[in-house]
């Protein structure tokens, strides 16, 4: 397969993975902050993907691509975590899961127009058993071993 073909692959997978987060936003299903933070290394690989398909160079090509395959990684490894936290393995950061309340005053709690909490450790969507960052972190696994596979053997 070639090098473009790899990059174009693995920067689609990306934007598919955004799409359908923010499709999910869109019929209601609000992001908690861990969600977010997966969200960013997925806007940086499709930055990378853009750029390496733009270069002429192979060699640069090639860096470009385990820069994404960095960047999936990292997206994956949060989502990992995030899996682990709505699991109960370990705890996750107090300002989004149920020992914390995000800087919220008690009044804010109680109020009918406060913020709305989404908490980091409940799952609001699972398919055969696994979560959005469950899902998340898996096929952000694959996109990296694609983006590893044209930082080594694409041509």
């Amino acid at each position: 397969m070639t090098l473009n073909r790899l990059i174009l692959i693995a920067t689609t997978g990306s934007v598919a993975l955004i799409a359908g987060a923010l499709f999910f936003q869109s019929i209601g299903y609000a992001p908690c902050a861990m969600c977010h933070w997966q969200r960013w290394p997925h806007y940086t690989a499709i930055v990378i993907g853009i750029i390496a398909l733009l270069l002429p160079q192979t060699t640069a090509k090639r860096v470009f691509a385990g820069l994404g395959a960095l960047a999936a990684l990292t997206t994956s490894g949060i989502g990992f975590f995030h899996a682990g936290v709505e699991l109960k393995w370990w705890p996750g950061p107090q300002s989004c899961t149920g020992s914390g309340l995000g800087g919220l005053s008690g009044g804010d709690l109680l109020s009918m127009d406060g913020p709305r909490i989404i908490m980091c450790d409940q799952v609001s969507w699972a398919f055969m058993g696994i979560s959005m960052a469950g899902w998340n972190a898996i096929i952000s696994l694959f996109i990296a071993m694609i983006w590893l596979r044209a930082a080594i053997k694409g041509r």
